[in-house]
Protein backbone atom coordinates (compact mmCIF):
# COMPACT_ATOMS: atom_id res chain seq x y z
CA UNK A 1 0.00 0.00 0.00
CA UNK A 2 2.89 2.39 0.69
CA UNK A 3 4.09 1.95 -2.88
CA UNK A 4 0.71 3.13 -4.16
CA UNK A 5 0.72 6.09 -1.81
CA UNK A 6 4.23 7.08 -2.93
CA UNK A 7 3.26 6.90 -6.59
CA UNK A 8 0.12 8.91 -5.93
CA UNK A 9 2.06 11.57 -4.02
CA UNK A 10 4.69 11.84 -6.73
CA UNK A 11 2.03 12.10 -9.43
CA UNK A 12 0.18 14.75 -7.49
CA UNK A 13 3.31 16.81 -6.81
CA UNK A 14 4.56 16.57 -10.38
CA UNK A 15 1.19 17.48 -11.80
CA UNK A 16 0.39 20.37 -9.52
CA UNK A 17 3.79 22.03 -9.85
CA UNK A 18 3.83 21.85 -13.64
CA UNK A 19 0.23 22.92 -13.90
CA UNK A 20 0.83 25.84 -11.56
CA UNK A 21 3.59 26.94 -13.89
CA UNK A 22 1.26 26.52 -16.85
CA UNK A 23 -1.45 28.51 -15.11
CA UNK A 24 1.01 31.31 -14.34
CA UNK A 25 2.25 31.26 -17.93
CA UNK A 26 -1.26 31.29 -19.36
CA UNK A 27 -2.48 34.04 -17.08
CA UNK A 28 0.49 36.22 -17.91
CA UNK A 29 0.10 35.68 -21.65
CA UNK A 30 -3.67 35.96 -21.80
CA UNK A 31 -4.85 32.34 -21.91
CA UNK A 32 -3.97 28.73 -22.49
CA UNK A 33 -4.26 29.30 -26.22
CA UNK A 34 -1.12 31.39 -25.80
CA UNK A 35 0.97 28.60 -24.26
CA UNK A 36 3.88 27.81 -26.49
CA UNK A 37 4.21 24.50 -28.26
CA UNK A 38 7.14 23.78 -25.96
CA UNK A 39 4.97 24.34 -22.86
CA UNK A 40 2.24 22.08 -24.21
CA UNK A 41 4.81 19.41 -25.13
CA UNK A 42 6.22 19.63 -21.62
CA UNK A 43 2.77 19.13 -20.10
CA UNK A 44 2.14 16.18 -22.41
CA UNK A 45 5.53 14.68 -21.53
CA UNK A 46 4.67 14.93 -17.84
CA UNK A 47 1.26 13.38 -18.39
CA UNK A 48 2.76 10.47 -20.32
CA UNK A 49 5.47 10.01 -17.71
CA UNK A 50 3.06 10.02 -14.79
CA UNK A 51 0.73 7.49 -16.36
CA UNK A 52 3.56 5.19 -17.41
CA UNK A 53 5.28 5.39 -14.01
CA UNK A 54 2.02 4.71 -12.21
CA UNK A 55 1.31 1.63 -14.32
CA UNK A 56 4.67 -0.05 -13.69
CA UNK A 57 4.35 -2.01 -16.93
CA UNK A 58 5.67 -5.52 -17.34
CA UNK A 59 8.02 -6.23 -20.27
CA UNK A 60 5.11 -7.71 -22.27
CA UNK A 61 2.95 -4.67 -21.53
CA UNK A 62 5.79 -2.33 -22.53
CA UNK A 63 5.41 -3.62 -26.09
CA UNK A 64 1.85 -2.20 -26.18
CA UNK A 65 2.80 1.18 -24.72
CA UNK A 66 4.12 2.98 -27.87
CA UNK A 67 0.67 2.97 -29.52
CA UNK A 68 -0.86 4.53 -26.39
CA UNK A 69 1.86 7.16 -26.11
CA UNK A 70 1.54 8.03 -29.81
CA UNK A 71 -2.23 8.46 -29.44
CA UNK A 72 -1.81 10.67 -26.36
CA UNK A 73 0.73 12.84 -28.16
CA UNK A 74 -1.34 13.07 -31.36
CA UNK A 75 -4.40 14.11 -29.37
CA UNK A 76 -2.41 16.77 -27.52
CA UNK A 77 -0.93 18.07 -30.78
CA UNK A 78 -4.37 18.33 -32.40
CA UNK A 79 -5.72 20.04 -29.30
CA UNK A 80 -2.92 22.61 -29.44
CA UNK A 81 -3.72 23.26 -33.11
CA UNK A 82 -7.41 23.80 -32.25
CA UNK A 83 -6.49 26.22 -29.46
CA UNK A 84 -4.19 28.15 -31.76
CA UNK A 85 -6.96 28.37 -34.35
CA UNK A 86 -9.41 29.66 -31.74
CA UNK A 87 -6.87 32.27 -30.65
CA UNK A 88 -6.38 33.34 -34.28
CA UNK A 89 -10.13 33.64 -34.80
CA UNK A 90 -10.52 35.56 -31.56
CA UNK A 91 -7.68 37.95 -32.39
CA UNK A 92 -9.10 38.61 -35.85
CA UNK A 93 -12.68 39.21 -34.76
CA UNK A 94 -13.69 42.71 -33.77
CA UNK A 95 -17.31 41.92 -32.93
CA UNK A 96 -18.08 38.25 -33.55
CA UNK A 97 -21.80 38.62 -32.87
CA UNK A 98 -22.28 41.10 -35.69
CA UNK A 99 -19.66 39.96 -38.18
CA UNK A 100 -19.98 36.16 -38.01
CA UNK A 101 -22.35 33.94 -39.86
CA UNK A 102 -24.02 31.73 -37.21
CA UNK A 103 -24.15 28.79 -39.60
CA UNK A 104 -20.40 29.06 -40.17
CA UNK A 105 -19.87 29.19 -36.41
CA UNK A 106 -21.90 26.00 -35.98
CA UNK A 107 -20.01 24.30 -38.81
CA UNK A 108 -16.63 25.21 -37.33
CA UNK A 109 -17.77 23.99 -33.92
CA UNK A 110 -19.02 20.73 -35.43
CA UNK A 111 -15.70 20.23 -37.22
CA UNK A 112 -13.81 20.71 -33.95
CA UNK A 113 -16.07 18.26 -32.16
CA UNK A 114 -15.65 15.68 -34.93
CA UNK A 115 -11.86 16.04 -34.69
CA UNK A 116 -11.95 15.72 -30.91
CA UNK A 117 -14.15 12.64 -31.17
CA UNK A 118 -11.81 11.04 -33.71
CA UNK A 119 -8.81 11.77 -31.47
CA UNK A 120 -10.56 10.29 -28.44
CA UNK A 121 -11.58 7.20 -30.44
CA UNK A 122 -7.95 6.67 -31.53
CA UNK A 123 -6.84 7.01 -27.92
CA UNK A 124 -9.42 4.50 -26.70
CA UNK A 125 -8.49 2.08 -29.50
CA UNK A 126 -4.81 2.38 -28.55
CA UNK A 127 -5.51 1.80 -24.86
CA UNK A 128 -7.78 -1.22 -25.34
CA UNK A 129 -5.13 -3.93 -25.93
CA UNK A 130 -2.94 -2.66 -23.09
CA UNK A 131 -5.83 -2.21 -20.68
CA UNK A 132 -6.88 -5.82 -21.18
CA UNK A 133 -3.47 -6.94 -19.89
CA UNK A 134 -3.41 -4.75 -16.77
CA UNK A 135 -3.78 -6.25 -13.33
CA UNK A 136 -6.50 -4.94 -11.03
CA UNK A 137 -3.83 -3.00 -9.13
CA UNK A 138 -2.55 -1.40 -12.35
CA UNK A 139 -6.11 -0.49 -13.37
CA UNK A 140 -6.64 1.28 -10.05
CA UNK A 141 -3.37 3.18 -10.41
CA UNK A 142 -4.24 4.10 -13.99
CA UNK A 143 -7.63 5.38 -12.91
CA UNK A 144 -6.17 7.48 -10.10
CA UNK A 145 -3.26 8.88 -12.13
CA UNK A 146 -5.54 9.67 -15.07
CA UNK A 147 -7.94 11.48 -12.79
CA UNK A 148 -5.18 13.54 -11.16
CA UNK A 149 -3.57 14.48 -14.47
CA UNK A 150 -6.80 15.25 -16.29
CA UNK A 151 -8.29 17.14 -13.34
CA UNK A 152 -5.21 19.33 -13.10
CA UNK A 153 -5.12 20.04 -16.81
CA UNK A 154 -8.86 20.62 -16.85
CA UNK A 155 -8.55 23.22 -14.09
CA UNK A 156 -5.89 25.16 -15.99
CA UNK A 157 -7.85 25.02 -19.23
CA UNK A 158 -11.21 25.76 -17.63
CA UNK A 159 -10.00 29.06 -16.24
CA UNK A 160 -8.40 30.29 -19.44
CA UNK A 161 -10.31 28.99 -22.47
CA UNK A 162 -13.12 30.70 -24.29
CA UNK A 163 -16.70 29.60 -23.60
CA UNK A 164 -17.07 28.47 -27.21
CA UNK A 165 -14.67 25.57 -26.58
CA UNK A 166 -15.42 24.92 -22.93
CA UNK A 167 -15.95 21.18 -23.29
CA UNK A 168 -12.46 20.47 -24.56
Amino acid sequence: MTKKAAIAAIALLMTTSSLSYAAETSSSTGGVGQLSATDMKSLTDMRVGIIKAALQLTPDQEKLWPAVEDAIRARAKNRQARLERIAELHDGAMDPLHQSNPVELMQRRADRLIQRGADLKKLADAWEPLYKTLSEDQKKRMSFASYVVMRGMSDVIEHSIEPEDDDD
